[in-house]
């Protein structure tokens, strides 16, 4: 656990780790799905995201579906799972650019963060955050900083005392901050939710 090592040098975050479960990144497969689940759980809470996403499998009998499958299933049938007319959208959207480009995991893995946040921004829908999620819990880069995060960033403010009413100088102050927890910063992201979402005060 070497990052454990290098982020505790930082005695503010490594009191929020200590109250925590050592995190262990892993990479997935079948990355568009977890692009369109990333789309379909935007705004809302991890429970509700979790039963739409699971009405979502269920219309492919819970079995993982093709990208094809997706793409050709009728959007008032994925309207009717919960998802908004542009979520519905950028679903489709999704798998429709994966298919057009022939995009596979294996292409994916190949491109370094900058190149693929280039790459699947261009999916209307998809942003830079999404494609953050996606780098960080799918692809398991050790490295990425969620800047425009609100949670990170509320995390961030509390931690370390800063004002947060001026978002540009917080945000300059964040990346200060990140620079020393590099090359390990998806996982002080990770422990900076888990504070906020569970765990008591430092």
């Amino acid at each position: 656990m070497e990052h454990l090592a290098h982020l505790s040098k930082d005695k503010k975050l490594k009191k929020i780790i200590a109250l925590q479960e050592p995190y262990i990144l892993v990479s997935r497969k079948n990355v568009y799905l977890h692009l369109c689940s990333s789309i379909m759980s935007q705004q809302l809470s991890t429970k509700v995201a979790a039963v739409i996403y699971n009405r979502f499998l269920n219309l492919y009998k819970n079995k993982k579906p093709s990208l094809q499958q997706v793409a050709d299933t009728p959007f008032e049938t994925l309207r009717a799972i919960g998802l908004s007319n542009a979520k519905t959208r950028y679903v489709h959207n999704v798998c429709n650019f994966f298919l057009s480009e022939k995009i596979t995991d294996a292409t994916l893995h190949k491109m370094s963060n900058e190149e693929l946040i280039k790459y699947l921004s261009q999916i209307k829908g998809v942003g830079q955050w999404t494609v953050e999620m996606i780098l960080m819990f799918t692809l398991g880069r050790e490295d990425i900083f969620a800047l425009d995060d609100l949670g990170i960033q509320q995390s961030i403010t509390k931690l370390y005392g800063l004002d947060a009413t001026n978002k540009k100088a917080l945000k300059e102050k964040m990346m200060q901050i990140s620079l020393k927890w590099s090359p390990y910063r998806t996982y002080a992201c990770r422990y900076l939710w888990g504070w906020k979402d569970n765990a008591p005060n430092p």
